[in-house]
């Protein structure tokens, strides 16, 4: 009966542990200085654009690679510099008044991070737009510098592919695949 006892207060205290005992960390993302650019080209010109970060915090281990979290784009802030363009992505595209948020979920990470200075890794997580997850890798250029961290990833999303509307006409050709760019800056908590 003793090391019954005895088992059952090491799982207590193991699952009762710090996540930094257990050697994770937290990137907590500042929404007002971090964003999402876009840039969809057509064949008359290039969309470059932004939106707003509502929310984010990505807890990692770097020992294992696991990831958790996940960062929320506010998917009504998109802004291109043209009211009706914007309008028509928010309503037609995007369907925010139905799916307010865009969000990347990590699972996982591959790479070495470094607490200062620069790191190359390659995070692996789900892409949830218009109600349906699509597993990506996100390539991300991490600077850090004491507790301050500014995280640079840069993809592409084939968004015709994936179920949003593609805004070409008959005269009009548009790319069925914007590239994104995250930038987010924030605090890592150990």
């Amino acid at each position: 009966m003793g090391s019954f006892r005895c088992c059952i207060a090491v799982i207590f205290t193991v699952v009762g542990m710090s996540p930094l005992l257990l050697g994770e960390e937290k990137f907590v993302i500042d929404p007002a200085h971090s964003e999402v650019h876009f840039t969809l080209v057509d064949v008359l010109h290039t969309v470059r654009g932004t939106f707003r970060i509502q929310q984010g915090e990505v807890v990692f281990n770097p020992v294992d690679g696991h990831a958790s979290g996940s960062v929320a784009v506010d998917a009504m802030s998109g802004n291109s510099g043209n009211s009706v363009r914007d309008r028509k992505m928010t309503n037609e595209e995007l369907k925010a008044e139905s799916y307010k948020s865009v969000t990347f979920a990590p699972t996982r990470f591959t790479g070495t991070f470094h607490d200062s200075g620069h790191s190359d890794v390659q995070v692996r997580g789900l892409f949830m737009i218009l109600g349906t997850a699509h597993e990506i890798d996100v390539p991300m250029q991490i600077e850090a510098n004491g507790n301050q961290v500014r995280a640079i990833g840069k993809f592409d999303v084939p968004y015709v592919q994936w179920g949003l509307k593609d805004p070409s006409t008959l005269m009009l050709r548009v790319n069925k695949e914007v590239q994104i760019e995250l930038s987010l800056t924030g605090t890592l908590q150990r």
